[in-house]
């Protein structure tokens, strides 16, 4: 019984880490930070996680594992029009609720290009996740990539600028260029 509790505690203090990770939209958070967002001390996060570095890559496989759920190949039904796919991705990444979320993948590239493996294997894998999805709908991997990168593009414009509709028209610009290669 003990040890069902213990992970019973564990998810809720991993789940509270990455709540504050969002919030606060960055990784930079102390662990007294992280242990005033769980409504515990730092030295119970010590004790189920043993350092803050565990705790955070626990909460950013934590976050992975949501956003390969999220972006997963399949998660459209087939025959589905790209660009009706690429709306609906780009409502669902420009929605309030995923500015957390933006912002801490941002802040994980941020430590990819100052040489972190775990940085950079996030980048790495939200990359993969994103082509094999598109990839059902834009069999061409040089168009994936363009879109791919075209949408990377528009999302730092809009973390930027707050401005959801120039990433839209930039993505529909090129959806327009895309479709009559994606006709069968």
């Amino acid at each position: 019984m003990p040890r069902k509790k213990d992970q019973s505690t564990r998810d809720r203090l991993l789940e509270s880490a990455l709540a504050a990770f969002l919030r606060a939209g960055s990784l930079d958070l102390s662990l007294d930070s992280l242990a005033k967002s769980a409504k515990t001390s730092k030295r119970m996060l010590i004790h189920y996680f043993g350092t803050r570095e565990a705790l955070e890559e626990q909460a950013m496989a934590r976050l992975e594992d949501r956003l390969r759920a999220r972006f997963r190949s399949g998660a459209f039904p087939a025959g589905t029009p790209l660009r009706t796919v690429v709306s609906i991705l780009w409502d669902q990444l420009t929605a309030p609720q995923s500015r957390g979320i933006l912002l801490v993948t941002m802040d994980l590239t941020r430590r990819s290009w100052s040489g972190s493996a775990r940085g950079k294997h996030f980048f790495e894998e939200q990359q993969r996740l994103w082509s094999e999805m598109l990839h059902e709908f834009l069999p061409d991997p040089v168009a994936v990539e363009t879109l791919l990168q075209l949408f990377q593009g528009a999302a730092l414009v809009y973390l930027v600028t707050g401005d959801r509709d120039r990433g839209r028209r930039a993505l529909d610009r090129l959806i327009s260029v895309l479709e009559p290669r994606d006709r069968p």
